[in-house]
């Protein structure tokens, strides 16, 4: 009978190299449904599962931007468009927008001004007001 702790740990280790769930059961020879039920019933494995995920994926990412700095090193037209769009202000994707706005002013009749002082609270203190004057 297989060791499910060992195997956890395996699958966890393979999350951070490869964090990609059907690739890493491939790996260490767990079915994705297994894996998706440790995942729903082991509260602490669901944590480090997502932990693992993360770190794999920063691994990726670094090896994603190793790969683009070097083709921009190569004079890689695209990695070059790419890397002064995605990090030099000038370069970036702007958007321009232009327009008119037309507001109309319409005045409120007694009976909205009645009701949105009700609403307001402030009928007391305004018939207070009007009774002092």
């Amino acid at each position: 009978m297989k060791n499910i702790k060992q195997d956890k740990e395996l699958l966890l280790d393979q999350l951070k190299k490869t964090p990609i769930v059907q690739i890493a059961c491939e790996k260490i020879g767990i079915a994705r449904p297994t894996f998706y039920r440790w995942k729903s019933q082991d509260e602490e494995f669901a944590k480090l599962v997502d932990e693992a995920i993360d770190e794999g994926r920063l691994l990726v990412n670094d090896l994603a931007e190793t790969n683009l700095v070097n083709a921009v090193k190569d004079r890689n037209l695209p990695a070059i468009m790419y890397w002064l769009k995605h990090h030099h202000k000038s370069y970036a994707t702007k958007v321009e927008l232009s327009g008119k706005i037309k507001t109309e002013h319409n005045q409120l009749t007694p009976e909205q001004e009645e009701a949105i002082t009700k609403a307001l609270g402030l009928a007391s203190i305004i018939e207070l007001d009007q009774n002092n004057n």
